[in-house]
């Protein structure tokens, strides 16, 4: 944990260039979810407080190198003068240096969209040195974009004093607590589609936690894997053999590995199909799996009341679908339940997680979850994370 804080830096009277993610979905030129904006806001409000300048820099979908007017980031200025209360702003690299100092105290500028700039995804050293002559301090308040080596999360850390911003922070230390020094025994739900997407994430768990849940349809290449016949579910049948691997591994890691011992099956993918409970190695030749049993959740509930440390990465079943959606609701919520009587430190990650434990009632109460997605599972695998290691 080697990154400095906001705690380590004078801001007073200082310009702080904060990278930011504020990459929000937009209909119509309005923002139609502000979380992304808000959860930036105790940074911006920290800065401003003592005496800083914030200046923020941050993309907006995929325009390549090319300015692409509707995906400019003027638009979002109300929504983050709403978030921020106060004035912002905009205005383009060209003419940034004028704004900058034209801004009064407690008021903040932001930066036209940062992929408009040719080198930005290059990391291009020249466009890092433009970025740095802006400003006095670095802050990344931006962990979901750290997996990338670009010219305003990597380069630019390097030319200026350099720090996490709240958001990074509570990250990094949430992240921490999970896998760099947890508090054992550490379980992982890791769920999902398939198994190829994940192996790397696998892979790396197999080495660091003790108790490893493998859900969704990654779960039906792991017990075919065991000679198990899966009918018509989701399988990669051709990574059995890296399933295998991935199982032989644990158990010289002495990582148990846990799969569904019951299953939920139907013959159609589709709301409140007819279904049936059975033996995990019992699956109809014409029905698919779709969800983990309630002995197969008996299971897992009784690893999480085990574990000290829990950490969860996709569902256990088709969640978007009733009834199949039983299995990650009843795991996340006594999750929830152990988190919220503190006998668990729960961090979960990645897109369809965070709408399971959303649509389960449980995220509330779990330690933390990051909305990160990409960022979240290169450090779930072990990667090292550039934007992260430019701040040590």
């Amino acid at each position: 944990m080697a990154w400095k804080t906001l705690d380590d830096m004078d801001l007073n009277g200082k310009r702080v260039l904060t990278r930011v993610d504020i990459n929000v979905p937009v209909e119509n030129g309005e923002v139609t979810d502000a979380t992304r904006i808000e959860r930036v806001g105790p940074t911006v409000q920290d800065i401003l407080s003592r005496g800083g300048k914030p200046v923020l820099l941050a993309h907006f979908g995929r325009p390549k190198g090319k300015v692409v007017p509707e995906m400019s980031l003027k638009m979002l200025v109300p929504a983050l003068e709403a978030a921020f209360g106060t004035k912002v702003h905009f205005t383009t690299l060209d003419e940034a240096e004028a704004v900058i100092d034209a801004c009064d105290p407690g008021q903040v500028v932001l930066l036209e969209n940062t992929r408009f700039e040719p080198g930005e995804e290059k990391n291009d050293s020249a466009l890092a040195k433009t970025y740095a002559a802006l400003g006095d301090v670095y802050c990344n308040d931006a962990f979901s974009a750290a997996h990338r080596a670009h010219a305003s999360t990597e380069g630019l850390a390097h030319l200026l004093p350099s720090c996490a911003g709240r958001l990074m922070q509570a990250e990094l230390e949430a992240l921490d607590a999970a896998l760099g020094q947890p508090k054992r025994p550490v379980l992982a739900v890791v769920g999902g589609a398939k198994v190829s997407t994940k192996l790397e994430l696998l892979g790396n768990l197999v080495e660091k936690v003790d108790i490893l849940v493998i859900g969704g349809g990654m779960a039906n290449t792991f017990l075919a894997a065991q000679g198990v016949d899966v009918g018509k579910s989701l399988c990669e049948h051709e990574m059995t053999g890296t399933a295998k691997e991935i199982a032989e591994k644990a158990a010289t890691t002495g990582c148990e590995i846990l799969l569904p011992r019951d299953v939920v099956v139907a013959r159609e993918f589709r709301e409140n199909a007819p279904s049936e409970v059975v033996p995990a190695e019992s699956c109809p030749a014409d029905a698919m799996i779709l969800d983990a049993g309630p002995e197969s959740v008996a299971h897992v509930e009784q690893a999480i009341d085990r574990a000290e440390t829990l950490i969860w990465n996709g569902p256990l079943g088709a969640f978007e679908i009733a009834p199949f959606d039983k299995a990650t609701n009843a795991a996340a919520a006594h999750a929830a339940k152990a988190t919220a009587n503190g006998k668990l430190v729960s961090v979960a990650g990645g897109g369809d997680t965070v709408a399971a434990l959303n649509k389960a009632g449980a995220a509330e109460d779990f330690t933390y979850i990051s909305t990160a997605g990409g960022a979240f599972l290169e450090w779930m695998e072990g990667k090292v994370l550039p934007g992260v290691a430019a701040l040590g």
